[in-house]
């Protein structure tokens, strides 16, 4: 089993990637603020209290329940991409008597490799963050200069524990559908796209959306001298929704994908036809290539239109800032958008990328069929268009829900203050990440010999 592992990580070095990335920035996240809480817990309790605000303890807990949450959710997106590569050799697999167990085992023993292969620059990178950020924090005086980043390996260790953890944990989840079927039929599905969504998935989808909903209201009911723990709960209730996003993906962009793609059948009446026909026939390919779109959008949506509200309000009523307005707050909210930012950009740009090479043999038999290169990539415009339209309608709708109910704890109106520079750049940043990470994949997929490639000659 080893050396099979091994081999699939050297024959596909490139599907692991993103799997990899992401893997190192959860090590590198939970070293981070595992080092802080080792830090807190080797200071004098006397040195601790000398220090303004919350303590190490809490911005660690904080910040790490957010980054193994977020972390889970890009590990199980990358790593199911790394399975749909290799998609055909494990379905030969099976077809040559491996059984369920056996699928499972490799796919686990190819995270726990790609994990500790990655483990050692993640808990260097982690323990260069921890310095960086405890010296942040003790310049606005949220902890005592006299605190110092210990040395022991703890904190490795246990960042190296849960990230293994998170990464078995999605294996479990990628694994699960060419584990459990027929052998026949896994090789048959290699090639094709289920066209229903699973029972299970659609009433866990409505689990997270009914969970979500609560959140809200729990929210927006908080008194207006709450707005702390209202905040929390918005963030936590956008977290939640987005995993209802993603359960319920495909239905979703399919349902936005034929509402806007009938303008852009208008607009680019060759090119946009195709491209409309291929997401909304391809639904779950659209939803794998939104979901992270939508929590890049939907994750810095709330975060900064929650700051905007709850400043303006703090400015109305001529109050003292809360802790969601503070300046060594609205830092802290800074530094943990930037990581989630991270942690999204990876899964993204891998989904792009992953979802657009994985296409070569569907371009090269458009090309056997007359389409030329550049209509190809015409209609990869019109995709890539279509694609951050749906993401970001879908993350806006996110963001606002939040955001509508953390304004209702606040100002008493589920109407909130929105800041369109801020919103426009993040609308921008998403479409900088999608437009260039499709059309540059589909330059280098829509190559090749096309007879050669529909054949399966090349990969």
């Amino acid at each position: 089993m080893t050396s099979l592992v091994l081999g699939q990580l050297r024959r596909r070095p490139a599907a692991f990637a993103g799997t990899a990335v992401a893997l190192l920035l959860a090590i590198a996240a939970v070293t981070l603020f595992g080092s802080l809480f080792a830090a807190e817990l080797a200071t004098p309790a006397a040195v601790r209290k000398a220090a303004a605000g919350p303590g190490l303890m809490v911005i660690a807990g904080a910040f790490g329940e957010i980054a193994v949450l977020v972390a889970f959710f890009v590990v199980v997106n990358a790593l199911g991409f790394a399975l749909r590569q290799q998609h055909r050799e494990l379905a030969l697999l099976r077809t040559v008597a491996a059984t369920p167990r056996q699928t499972r085992r490799l796919v686990r023993g190819e995270v726990l490799v790609t994990t500790l292969l990655v483990a050692v620059p993640g808990w260097a990178l982690g323990a260069v963050a921890a310095r960086w950020f405890l010296a942040a924090l003790q310049r606005r005086g949220m902890a005592s200069s006299a605190v110092r980043v210990p040395g022991t390996p703890v904190p490795m260790l246990v960042a190296l524990g849960v990230v293994l953890l998170v990464g078995l944990a999605a294996s479990a989840v990628a694994a699960r559908r060419i584990s459990r079927i027929a052998p026949a039929a896994a090789l048959t599905a290699s090639s094709t796209e289920h066209a229903r969504t699973g029972a299970l998935r659609l009433l866990a989808g409505t689990g997270a959306l009914v969970g979500g909903v609560l959140l809200l209201r729990l929210s927006a009911t908080r008194p207006a001298d709450q707005v702390d723990k209202a905040g929390q709960a918005a963030l936590l209730a956008s977290l939640v929704l987005l995993v209802a996003v993603a359960l319920a993906g495909p239905f979703a962009a399919r349902v936005l994908a034929a509402v806007l793609g009938g303008p852009l059948r208008v607009l680019a009446p060759g090119a946009g036809w195709l491209a409309d026909a291929n997401l909304r026939g391809y639904a779950r390919r659209l939803s794998s290539a939104v979901v992270p779109v939508a929590l890049l959008v939907g994750l810095s949506g709330t975060m900064s239109i929650m700051t905007f509200t709850a400043g303006r309000a703090t400015a109305a009523a001529g109050g003292s800032a809360s802790s969601v307005t503070s300046a060594t707050d609205i830092w802290l909210r800074q530094a943990e958008l930037g990581m989630l930012v991270c942690f999204a950009t990876v899964s993204v740009v891998n989904t792009l990328v992953a979802v657009t090479a994985d296409r070569r043999r569907e371009f090269a038999l458009l090309r056997l069929v007359g389409a030329t290169r550049p209509q190809l990539l015409r209609m990869l415009s019109a995709e890539a268009a279509l694609t951050t339209a749906v993401g970001v309608l879908l993350g806006a709708a996110v963001a606002g829900a939040a955001a509508s109910a953390f304004s209702a704890a606040v100002t008493g109106s589920a109407v909130p203050p929105v800041p369109v520079g801020t919103c426009g750049w993040i609308v921008a940043g998403a479409a900088a990440l999608v437009l260039p990470g499709i059309l540059v994949t589909g330059r280098w997929a829509v190559g090749g010999p096309a007879a050669e490639l529909v054949g399966g000659g090349r990969d």
